[in-house]
Protein backbone atom coordinates (compact mmCIF):
# COMPACT_ATOMS: atom_id res chain seq x y z
CA UNK A 1 0.00 0.00 0.00
CA UNK A 2 1.35 3.41 -0.97
CA UNK A 3 1.25 5.98 1.80
CA UNK A 4 1.18 9.72 1.49
CA UNK A 5 4.62 10.92 2.64
CA UNK A 6 4.69 13.91 4.99
CA UNK A 7 7.54 16.39 5.26
CA UNK A 8 9.38 15.96 8.55
CA UNK A 9 11.71 18.11 10.53
CA UNK A 10 14.13 15.54 11.94
CA UNK A 11 16.48 16.32 14.80
CA UNK A 12 19.58 14.29 14.01
CA UNK A 13 22.20 16.92 14.69
CA UNK A 14 21.78 16.33 18.45
CA UNK A 15 20.92 12.64 18.27
CA UNK A 16 23.91 11.37 20.24
CA UNK A 17 25.38 14.61 21.53
CA UNK A 18 24.01 14.47 25.05
CA UNK A 19 23.21 11.95 27.78
CA UNK A 20 24.46 8.43 28.41
CA UNK A 21 21.12 7.10 27.13
CA UNK A 22 22.15 7.86 23.56
CA UNK A 23 24.76 5.07 23.57
CA UNK A 24 21.89 2.58 23.89
CA UNK A 25 20.80 3.10 20.28
CA UNK A 26 22.29 2.58 16.83
CA UNK A 27 22.22 5.99 15.13
CA UNK A 28 21.80 4.74 11.57
CA UNK A 29 19.00 2.36 12.57
CA UNK A 30 17.20 5.15 14.41
CA UNK A 31 17.45 7.23 11.23
CA UNK A 32 15.97 4.32 9.28
CA UNK A 33 13.20 4.04 11.85
CA UNK A 34 12.25 7.69 11.43
CA UNK A 35 12.36 7.26 7.65
CA UNK A 36 9.89 4.40 8.06
CA UNK A 37 7.64 6.61 10.20
CA UNK A 38 7.72 9.18 7.42
CA UNK A 39 6.72 6.56 4.84
CA UNK A 40 3.69 5.31 6.79
CA UNK A 41 2.32 8.81 7.41
CA UNK A 42 3.36 9.62 10.99
CA UNK A 43 2.71 13.28 11.79
CA UNK A 44 5.03 13.61 14.79
CA UNK A 45 7.26 11.28 16.77
CA UNK A 46 9.38 11.30 19.92
CA UNK A 47 11.78 8.57 21.03
CA UNK A 48 12.76 9.30 24.62
CA UNK A 49 15.24 7.36 26.78
CA UNK A 50 16.25 8.18 30.36
CA UNK A 51 14.00 11.22 30.11
CA UNK A 52 15.90 12.65 27.12
CA UNK A 53 14.61 12.99 23.57
CA UNK A 54 17.12 11.07 21.45
CA UNK A 55 15.18 11.51 18.19
CA UNK A 56 12.11 13.39 17.06
CA UNK A 57 10.30 14.08 13.82
CA UNK A 58 7.49 16.32 12.69
CA UNK A 59 5.90 19.13 14.68
CA UNK A 60 6.12 17.72 18.20
CA UNK A 61 4.58 20.88 19.68
CA UNK A 62 1.43 20.89 17.55
CA UNK A 63 -1.63 20.31 19.75
CA UNK A 64 -4.30 18.02 18.34
CA UNK A 65 -6.70 15.26 19.35
CA UNK A 66 -5.24 12.12 20.88
CA UNK A 67 -8.54 10.20 20.66
CA UNK A 68 -8.70 7.09 22.89
CA UNK A 69 -5.38 7.84 24.55
CA UNK A 70 -7.77 9.92 26.67
CA UNK A 71 -8.74 6.79 28.60
CA UNK A 72 -5.30 6.39 30.14
CA UNK A 73 -5.48 10.07 31.13
CA UNK A 74 -8.89 9.64 32.77
CA UNK A 75 -7.48 6.66 34.66
CA UNK A 76 -4.54 8.77 35.89
CA UNK A 77 -6.92 11.47 37.15
CA UNK A 78 -8.90 8.87 39.10
CA UNK A 79 -5.66 7.56 40.64
CA UNK A 80 -4.78 11.11 41.69
CA UNK A 81 -8.07 11.58 43.54
CA UNK A 82 -8.41 8.41 45.58
CA UNK A 83 -8.82 10.57 48.69
CA UNK A 84 -12.22 11.47 47.26
CA UNK A 85 -13.05 8.38 45.18
CA UNK A 86 -12.88 4.84 46.56
CA UNK A 87 -12.26 2.10 44.00
CA UNK A 88 -14.80 -0.08 45.84
CA UNK A 89 -17.57 2.52 45.75
CA UNK A 90 -20.61 1.49 43.69
CA UNK A 91 -22.64 3.55 41.25
CA UNK A 92 -25.49 3.28 43.74
CA UNK A 93 -23.30 4.74 46.50
CA UNK A 94 -22.38 7.58 44.16
CA UNK A 95 -26.00 8.15 43.13
CA UNK A 96 -25.12 7.55 39.47
CA UNK A 97 -27.99 6.94 37.07
CA UNK A 98 -28.45 7.16 33.32
CA UNK A 99 -30.99 8.63 30.93
CA UNK A 100 -32.94 7.89 28.76
CA UNK A 101 -32.35 4.23 29.72
CA UNK A 102 -32.12 3.92 33.51
CA UNK A 103 -29.62 1.63 35.17
CA UNK A 104 -31.03 -1.50 36.78
CA UNK A 105 -30.46 -2.35 40.42
CA UNK A 106 -27.88 -4.93 39.32
CA UNK A 107 -26.04 -2.46 37.11
CA UNK A 108 -25.83 0.06 39.95
CA UNK A 109 -23.74 -2.49 41.87
CA UNK A 110 -20.91 -1.68 39.47
CA UNK A 111 -17.82 -0.40 41.31
CA UNK A 112 -15.31 2.24 40.23
CA UNK A 113 -12.68 -0.50 39.88
CA UNK A 114 -14.94 -2.27 37.37
CA UNK A 115 -15.04 0.89 35.26
CA UNK A 116 -11.23 1.13 35.39
CA UNK A 117 -10.96 -2.50 34.28
CA UNK A 118 -13.69 -2.26 31.61
CA UNK A 119 -15.71 -4.94 33.38
CA UNK A 120 -18.86 -3.08 34.40
CA UNK A 121 -20.89 -5.19 31.99
CA UNK A 122 -23.16 -2.18 31.38
CA UNK A 123 -24.41 -2.32 27.81
CA UNK A 124 -26.07 1.09 27.50
CA UNK A 125 -25.67 3.08 24.30
CA UNK A 126 -23.26 6.00 24.53
CA UNK A 127 -21.72 8.67 22.37
CA UNK A 128 -18.62 8.13 20.20
CA UNK A 129 -19.09 4.37 20.12
CA UNK A 130 -19.87 3.30 16.59
CA UNK A 131 -19.06 0.72 13.96
CA UNK A 132 -16.84 -2.21 14.97
CA UNK A 133 -16.41 -0.89 18.50
CA UNK A 134 -20.17 -1.01 19.10
CA UNK A 135 -20.58 -4.37 17.35
CA UNK A 136 -17.74 -5.90 19.37
CA UNK A 137 -19.18 -4.61 22.63
CA UNK A 138 -22.63 -5.95 21.77
CA UNK A 139 -21.14 -9.37 21.00
CA UNK A 140 -19.33 -9.47 24.33
CA UNK A 141 -22.05 -8.01 26.57
CA UNK A 142 -25.31 -8.89 24.85
CA UNK A 143 -28.45 -6.89 25.58
CA UNK A 144 -29.41 -8.00 29.08
CA UNK A 145 -27.88 -6.67 32.35
CA UNK A 146 -24.64 -8.43 33.35
CA UNK A 147 -23.17 -9.13 36.77
CA UNK A 148 -20.54 -6.41 37.37
CA UNK A 149 -16.96 -7.63 37.17
CA UNK A 150 -17.66 -10.80 35.16
CA UNK A 151 -17.43 -9.64 31.54
CA UNK A 152 -14.79 -7.49 29.87
CA UNK A 153 -15.61 -5.20 26.95
CA UNK A 154 -14.00 -2.09 25.53
CA UNK A 155 -16.81 0.23 26.44
CA UNK A 156 -17.04 4.02 26.17
CA UNK A 157 -19.93 4.02 28.62
CA UNK A 158 -17.55 2.96 31.40
CA UNK A 159 -15.03 5.69 30.55
CA UNK A 160 -17.64 8.42 30.21
CA UNK A 161 -19.14 7.52 33.58
CA UNK A 162 -15.65 7.72 35.11
CA UNK A 163 -15.55 11.32 33.90
CA UNK A 164 -18.91 12.02 35.53
CA UNK A 165 -17.70 10.48 38.81
CA UNK A 166 -14.44 12.44 38.73
CA UNK A 167 -16.19 15.75 38.29
CA UNK A 168 -19.00 14.96 40.72
CA UNK A 169 -16.74 13.81 43.55
CA UNK A 170 -14.00 16.44 43.17
CA UNK A 171 -16.23 19.37 42.28
CA UNK A 172 -13.83 20.27 39.46
CA UNK A 173 -13.92 19.96 35.69
CA UNK A 174 -11.73 17.43 33.91
CA UNK A 175 -9.78 20.36 32.48
CA UNK A 176 -9.09 21.75 35.96
CA UNK A 177 -8.07 18.32 37.25
CA UNK A 178 -5.68 17.73 34.35
CA UNK A 179 -4.20 21.21 34.62
CA UNK A 180 -3.57 20.98 38.37
CA UNK A 181 -2.63 17.30 38.60
CA UNK A 182 -0.66 16.67 35.43
CA UNK A 183 -0.13 19.63 33.08
CA UNK A 184 1.27 22.09 35.62
CA UNK A 185 3.73 19.74 37.37
CA UNK A 186 4.88 18.17 34.06
CA UNK A 187 5.22 21.50 32.26
CA UNK A 188 2.58 20.73 29.64
CA UNK A 189 1.76 24.30 28.66
CA UNK A 190 -0.87 23.71 26.00
CA UNK A 191 -3.80 21.30 26.10
CA UNK A 192 -7.55 21.29 25.69
CA UNK A 193 -10.39 19.15 27.01
CA UNK A 194 -13.34 18.75 24.64
CA UNK A 195 -16.71 17.36 25.71
CA UNK A 196 -19.05 15.44 23.47
CA UNK A 197 -22.52 14.61 24.71
CA UNK A 198 -25.46 12.86 23.04
CA UNK A 199 -28.36 12.92 25.49
CA UNK A 200 -30.47 10.80 23.15
CA UNK A 201 -28.15 7.93 24.12
CA UNK A 202 -26.78 8.70 27.60
CA UNK A 203 -26.51 11.59 30.04
CA UNK A 204 -22.78 10.92 30.52
CA UNK A 205 -20.44 12.96 28.33
CA UNK A 206 -17.17 11.99 26.71
CA UNK A 207 -14.15 14.10 27.70
CA UNK A 208 -11.54 14.12 24.94
CA UNK A 209 -8.05 15.63 25.03
CA UNK A 210 -5.90 17.69 22.67
CA UNK A 211 -2.18 17.39 23.43
CA UNK A 212 1.13 17.82 21.66
CA UNK A 213 3.43 14.88 20.98
CA UNK A 214 5.82 16.43 23.52
CA UNK A 215 2.99 16.45 26.07
CA UNK A 216 2.20 12.82 25.28
CA UNK A 217 5.84 11.89 25.88
CA UNK A 218 5.83 13.67 29.25
CA UNK A 219 2.67 11.82 30.28
CA UNK A 220 4.29 8.52 29.31
CA UNK A 221 7.44 9.48 31.21
CA UNK A 222 5.36 10.02 34.37
CA UNK A 223 4.27 6.38 34.18
CA UNK A 224 7.79 5.22 33.34
CA UNK A 225 8.90 7.07 36.49
CA UNK A 226 6.38 5.03 38.52
CA UNK A 227 4.30 8.15 39.12
CA UNK A 228 7.15 10.38 40.34
CA UNK A 229 7.93 13.77 38.80
CA UNK A 230 10.74 15.95 40.19
CA UNK A 231 10.61 14.11 43.49
CA UNK A 232 6.84 14.33 43.89
CA UNK A 233 4.64 11.20 43.83
CA UNK A 234 1.83 12.33 41.53
CA UNK A 235 0.28 8.88 41.00
CA UNK A 236 0.48 5.97 43.49
CA UNK A 237 3.20 3.55 42.39
CA UNK A 238 1.17 0.45 43.30
CA UNK A 239 -1.54 1.45 40.85
CA UNK A 240 0.98 1.89 38.03
CA UNK A 241 2.38 -1.56 38.85
CA UNK A 242 -1.19 -2.83 38.59
CA UNK A 243 -1.34 -1.93 34.89
CA UNK A 244 0.81 -4.97 34.09
CA UNK A 245 -0.04 -7.17 37.10
CA UNK A 246 -3.79 -6.67 37.54
CA UNK A 247 -4.88 -6.55 33.91
CA UNK A 248 -7.85 -8.35 32.36
CA UNK A 249 -7.39 -10.67 29.39
CA UNK A 250 -9.25 -9.29 26.41
CA UNK A 251 -11.46 -10.93 23.79
CA UNK A 252 -11.62 -10.27 20.03
CA UNK A 253 -8.65 -7.90 20.11
CA UNK A 254 -5.28 -7.68 18.33
CA UNK A 255 -1.98 -8.92 19.76
CA UNK A 256 -1.26 -5.31 20.79
CA UNK A 257 -4.37 -5.54 22.98
CA UNK A 258 -3.86 -8.87 24.72
CA UNK A 259 -4.72 -7.42 28.12
CA UNK A 260 -6.34 -4.28 29.51
CA UNK A 261 -4.95 -2.83 32.74
CA UNK A 262 -6.49 0.35 34.18
CA UNK A 263 -7.25 1.57 30.64
CA UNK A 264 -3.76 0.85 29.25
CA UNK A 265 -3.16 -2.08 26.86
CA UNK A 266 -0.78 -4.98 27.45
CA UNK A 267 0.79 -6.66 24.41
CA UNK A 268 0.87 -10.41 23.79
CA UNK A 269 4.27 -12.11 24.02
CA UNK A 270 4.40 -12.61 20.25
CA UNK A 271 3.81 -8.90 19.57
CA UNK A 272 6.59 -7.36 17.47
CA UNK A 273 8.12 -10.83 16.96
CA UNK A 274 8.53 -11.13 20.72
CA UNK A 275 11.12 -8.33 20.77
CA UNK A 276 9.19 -5.96 23.03
CA UNK A 277 10.20 -6.55 26.68
CA UNK A 278 7.69 -7.88 29.20
CA UNK A 279 6.25 -5.17 31.40
CA UNK A 280 5.65 -2.76 28.51
CA UNK A 281 2.26 -1.09 28.06
CA UNK A 282 0.63 1.25 25.58
CA UNK A 283 -2.17 3.78 25.28
CA UNK A 284 -3.74 3.86 21.83
CA UNK A 285 -6.05 6.11 19.87
CA UNK A 286 -7.78 6.18 16.51
CA UNK A 287 -5.71 6.61 13.34
CA UNK A 288 -2.44 5.65 15.07
CA UNK A 289 -2.04 7.70 18.27
CA UNK A 290 0.33 5.87 20.65
CA UNK A 291 2.10 6.33 23.97
CA UNK A 292 4.30 3.26 24.43
CA UNK A 293 6.06 2.80 27.78
CA UNK A 294 8.98 0.33 27.84
CA UNK A 295 10.35 0.14 31.41
CA UNK A 296 13.12 -2.38 30.62
CA UNK A 297 14.60 0.05 28.11
CA UNK A 298 13.73 3.13 30.22
CA UNK A 299 12.08 4.42 27.06
CA UNK A 300 8.88 6.19 26.01
CA UNK A 301 7.57 6.46 22.46
CA UNK A 302 5.05 9.18 21.62
CA UNK A 303 3.53 8.77 18.16
CA UNK A 304 0.90 10.95 16.56
CA UNK A 305 -1.08 11.10 13.36
CA UNK A 306 -3.01 14.22 12.39
CA UNK A 307 -6.82 13.97 12.35
CA UNK A 308 -7.75 17.64 12.55
CA UNK A 309 -7.85 17.86 8.77
CA UNK A 310 -10.49 16.68 6.27
CA UNK A 311 -10.87 12.89 6.44
CA UNK A 312 -9.86 12.55 2.79
CA UNK A 313 -6.44 14.01 3.68
CA UNK A 314 -5.76 11.89 6.76
CA UNK A 315 -3.26 9.06 6.88
CA UNK A 316 -3.93 6.17 9.22
CA UNK A 317 -1.00 4.33 10.78
CA UNK A 318 -2.37 0.84 11.26
CA UNK A 319 -1.66 -1.49 14.18
CA UNK A 320 0.45 -3.68 11.91
CA UNK A 321 2.48 -0.70 10.75
CA UNK A 322 3.10 0.43 14.32
CA UNK A 323 4.06 -3.13 15.22
CA UNK A 324 6.66 -3.01 12.45
CA UNK A 325 7.82 0.31 13.92
CA UNK A 326 8.38 -1.45 17.26
CA UNK A 327 10.33 -4.23 15.52
CA UNK A 328 12.62 -1.64 13.91
CA UNK A 329 12.99 0.08 17.28
CA UNK A 330 14.00 -3.18 18.93
CA UNK A 331 16.56 -3.83 16.21
CA UNK A 332 18.03 -0.36 16.83
CA UNK A 333 18.67 -1.18 20.49
CA UNK A 334 22.32 -1.78 21.33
Amino acid sequence: MMKRVLCFYIIFSTLFSFGQSNTNWDKEKIKALVDYANEIGTFALIIQTDGEIIASAGNIDKVSRVHSVRKAIISALVFQNLDKISLDTTLEDLNIQDFPIPLTKLQRKTKVIHLLKSTSGVNHPTGSQIGLMQANRDTLLGYEPNIPGEKWAYNNWDYNVLTTILEQETGKSTSELFKEGIAKPLGINEFEVIYRRDTTLSKHAKAGFRLSTRGMAKFGQLFLNKGIWEGQQLIPEKLIRGITTDFTLTINQSNERYGHGYLWWIQEKNYAEGLLPNGSFVATGAWGQRILVIPEWNTVIAHKTMTEIPSSQRTRVTRKEFEQFVILLANAKI
